[in-house]
């Protein structure tokens, strides 16, 4: 344990303390450093570990005999999550690695979520194959599926778990070194307006920024927020608002925080908005299988998924609510709407076409608006090169006037 930094070997001790016992092990047959936490929750391990949280919490009084199981998960999280970012700011830890069925995977992955972006993070868990929207969420944690129970060693488990110590092992090797001297800008885009994603990059590349993608899939635009908020861009040029129809209508992008395009707390950033995608909500379904509900209305058939015109009441509920997150910015943030369409289906010869719609949607949006965001409008298709022009030569005047500013 005094060598640093270390491999961190995270899990419940008490009830598959051989298991990672094994991990540990696996770990240091490849000349890596450990240290293993405790976090079970049932009782003391049968193994020695470097940090025991259930001693800890039990000899503090932090639980009870007979308390409730979640209570108990609830205060073992808290005390863990404090340990790790110690451990972290101390630089003890390099990576981390765990093992677990449902409760464990649910423990440690939220354990996981305080280490920073590029720090490795390993789960091999029993659920890995469920959705893990809730356990991975927006970070960079790596699930891998033991296929078999975790319950002793055995000729699989035992083969998964090496696979597993030889996977953080070689993460913690990574040399690749970023060039960090550009300025970062987070764009956000979504399949429909890809054209125009790719052309603003190749703009703000030109003019000498780091551009960093986001797909708008509910997720992607969460973990852009995030790292804003941790300060690595120095600015925002949101192309892509389509998760808030996703939202509305539960659709295939849906899932954005409430923390999703307002005022990023402690951080002055520039932000420009486009209404990109905002026309549709994608759903699941094809054109051989049409919910009732829709099959009245402009869709444009994509995939697996199909895009459908938002009505003119839905329309309304995105432009109020797109208006009250961005107020909470005000001046910092400007928008830009393009007059000829918000994706490759919503222009003249697109199926999903409708220029009355757009025009209610600005002027709700414009009512709604703080006078101190400015609105830009250009009489250009979202894809247009003339749109991605401006688009770039405002996101890189909004950053140059914040710099100025902070002199």
């Amino acid at each position: 344990m005094d060598k640093i930094p270390s491999i961190a070997v995270l899990g419940t001790f008490d009830t598959k303390g051989e298991e990672h016992l094994f991990l540990k092990k696996c770990i240091e047959k490849r000349g890596a450093c450990t240290i293993t936490i405790n976090v079970g929750t049932k009782k003391t391990p049968l193994y020695a570990v470097d940090f025991d949280l259930f001693k800890k919490i039990k000899t503090e009084g932090l639980i009870r005999e007979g308390q409730d199981r979640d209570q108990i998960i609830k205060i073992m999280l808290g005390e863990a999550r404090k340990l790790v970012k110690n451990l972290h700011e101390q630089g003890k830890i390099s990576a981390m690695v765990s093992a677990g069925g449902g409760s464990g995977t649910y423990l440690c992955t939220g354990i996981m979520q305080v280490l920073p972006l590029g720090i490795p993070k390993i789960m091999l868990s029993t659920v890995a194959s469920k959705d893990m929207t809730h356990i991975v969420g927006t970070k960079d944690i790596t699930m891998m599926h033991s296929v078999v129970d975790i319950l002793g060693i055995n000729t699989i488990l035992g083969g998964m778990l090496d696979k597993a110590a030889a996977a953080v092992c070689a993460m913690t090797d990574s040399e690749w070194t970023p060039d960090k001297s550009r300025k970062r800008i987070a764009l956000t885009f979504f399949g429909f307006i890809t054209q125009a994603a790719e052309q603003i990059k190749k703009i703000l590349e030109e003019k000498g920024y780091e551009v960093v993608t986001f797909h708008a899939n509910g997720t992607g635009g969460n973990a852009m927020e995030e790292l804003a908020s941790d300060g690595f861009f120095a600015g925002i040029l949101d192309l892509a608002t389509h998760e808030l129809a996703d939202q509305l209508m539960d659709g295939y992008c849906r899932g954005i925080y409430s923390q999703r395009f307002k005022a990023i707390p402690n951080i002055t950033i520039p932000r420009l908005v486009v209404p990109g995608g905002l026309d549709c909500a994608v759903l699941e379904f094809d054109r051989y299988n049409i919910p009732e509900q829709y099959k009245n209305r402009k869709i444009f058939f994509y995939d697996f998924r199909s895009a459908v015109r938002l009505n003119r009441k839905e329309t309304e509920i995105i432009a109020q609510q797109l208006s009250e997150r961005l107020n909470t910015a005000g001046e910092t943030t400007q928008v830009l709407i393009p007059l000829k369409g918000w994706s490759v289906a919503d222009s003249i010869d697109g199926p999903l076409y409708d220029p009355d719609t757009n025009n209610f949607f600005i002027k709700i949006f414009k009512d709604s608006l703080l006078k101190t965001i400015k609105v830009n409008e250009e009489n250009f298709h979202i894809n247009d090169p003339f749109l991605a022009k401006s688009a770039a030569d405002m996101m890189d005047q909004m950053i140059v006037r914040q710099q100025e500013s902070t002199k």
